[in-house]
């Protein structure tokens, strides 16, 4: 009995921790936050910025002297060249080698000093380009945001159009059973429950689909139990629409991270081309080399018996007619200096400088020259091209922002309107005044009139976010 009683409380503990995780309501500001930590393309533009700055410790690199080290070991068996007599002789020669090698760059034209300072603009145009990522992605998150708002908000009007019609359909099988509406009333109210049934089927769909578009953008998996808050109180807080577009726009100009790119390449190409230009310029290099080599070699004899005295033997060296006196039968070995005298007595040093000056290279640097000079100009250009954008897309944003404005403000207007006609016709059609086809109508049209009103709410939002953000203003405080 115990043991079910745990097993219970388990259960009950495991399926609120669910219940709490899947009744959780994503804020505007959490959704751009995940959306930041975890986007595809933003983690893309992470790595093109870590590449950024293996570039410029590669560039930092030019400065520094390069060192390399050597060493070798090799056997010569058989006959070879004795390298003490330079004699052809039957033996067996060992050579050892190592050596280092120091070089250094004193001057290259500024090539290195005008890299380096190309790879600090590069490192800052990635940083800016990953900030224009995130910023895209948080415009996108606030447009799928603000859609699954405007979804939720339209399913729950379609449902209430829903009940009011079935309210409706009830009260007219009553109107008809007293006989004060016709029969084919009655259908004509029955169809426009079906068509609202059907409404709200489509509304439910278009939620759905805004909140697995939000989930995407998000990283997430589990979109079906993904939910956003009921944030309906969105207003202008910082009242963008009393600024004048001409102050949006020089506000932009400082702020505006894609100009702040544009600049930056500018300067980028100053650097290409500088760093071509270098290329006219002589180089002078300075250079150190220290080497040493061991080498030792083992010669066999042939043994000859010797006649006069038994207890000793002439050897004969192959290869030469030196005869050597030995005691035994053991090949006679050379007998070399040991190795680390060798290596200290044979070690050698070199060191100086180089001087190259470039006289012809078959017009290589003059064409560099002239292609960084092309794309030189072509980056003045984009420049130009980035602050007209700029300046179109400010006052664009101005405009349809208060033309948003303005047509939520009519649709408001317009929904007042509609619903006193709506209640009219309904006092109409309860007394028998009005037949089904004129009310449907005016149902319609209050429908509408709310759609629109929602409509009209989140594209006025979504314009004064695209608005505060081309003045400075974040979608998220940090």
């Amino acid at each position: 009995m115990k043991k079910n009683s745990c097993l219970c409380f388990v259960f009950i503990i495991l399926f609120g921790f669910s219940v709490q995780g899947q009744s959780k309501k994503w804020t505007l500001e959490e959704c751009v936050k995940y959306a930041i930590q975890n986007n595809i393309s933003i983690k893309q533009s992470e790595l093109d910025t870590k590449t950024a700055a293996i570039d410029k410790k590669g560039a930092f690199g030019n400065f520094l002297p390069s060192l390399n080290t050597n060493a070798s070991h090799s056997w010569n068996i058989g006959l070879n060249q004795d390298i003490t007599t330079g004699l052809l002789q039957n033996q067996t020669t060992q050579f050892t080698s190592a050596g280092a090698n120091i070089g250094i760059d004193i001057y290259k034209g500024l090539q290195n000093q005008n890299t380096l300072r190309k790879a600090n603009l590069s490192l800052m145009a990635a940083k800016y380009q990953l900030l224009k990522m995130q910023e895209d992605v948080a415009l996108n998150v606030a447009n799928a945001f603000l859609q699954v708002l405007f979804n939720k908000e339209n399913l729950k009007v379609q449902n209430e159009q829903m009940g009011i019609n079935e309210k409706q359909y009830a009260r007219s099988e009553e109107l008809v059973k007293a006989g004060s509406i016709p029969r084919g009333d009655l259908l004509d109210i029955k169809a426009t429950v079906a068509s609202n049934n059907q409404n709200v089927i489509v509304a439910e769909n278009a939620l759905l689909i805004s909140k697995l578009s939000l989930a995407q953008l998000l990283q997430l998996k589990d979109f079906e139990n993904f939910d956003v808050v009921d944030d309906t109180d969105i207003k202008d807080e910082n009242k963008i629409m009393l600024q004048s577009p001409a102050l949006i726009y020089e506000k932009a100009k400082e702020s505006r991270t894609e100009l702040k790119i544009a600049r930056i390449k500018l300067e980028i190409s100053q650097k290409n081309l500088a760093i071509a230009k270098g290329a006219f310029q002589p180089t002078l290099q300075g250079f150190y080399s220290f080497n040493s080599r061991v080498a030792y070699s083992d010669r066999v004899v042939r043994i000859i018996p010797n006649t006069i005295n038994p207890t000793s033997t002439v050897g004969y060296v192959q290869g030469t007619n030196q005869n050597v006196l030995t005691n035994n039968f053991s090949p006679v070995l050379g007998n070399p200096s040991p190795f680390f005298n060798q290596f200290g007595d044979n070690k050698g040093q070199s060191f100086g400088i180089q001087l190259s000056v470039p006289i012809f290279n078959g017009f290589s640097a003059r064409n560099n020259v002239e292609r960084s000079k092309v794309s030189l100009e072509r980056s003045k250009i984009a420049v130009e091209q980035q602050d007209l954008d700029l300046q179109r897309n400010v006052f664009t944003a101005f405009a349809d922002a208060r033309g948003a404005l303005n047509a939520y403000e009519s649709s408001v207007i317009a929904l007042e309107s509609r619903q006193g006609a709506y209640d009219y016709a309904n006092e109409k059609y309860t007394v028998g005044l009005m037949n089904s086809f004129d009310f449907n109508q005016s149902q319609t049209l209050l429908t509408n009139a709310h759609s629109d009103v929602l409509r009209t709410k989140y594209d006025y939002i979504f314009k004064i976010k695209i608005l505060e953000f081309y003045f400075g203003i974040p979608l998220i405080k940090n």
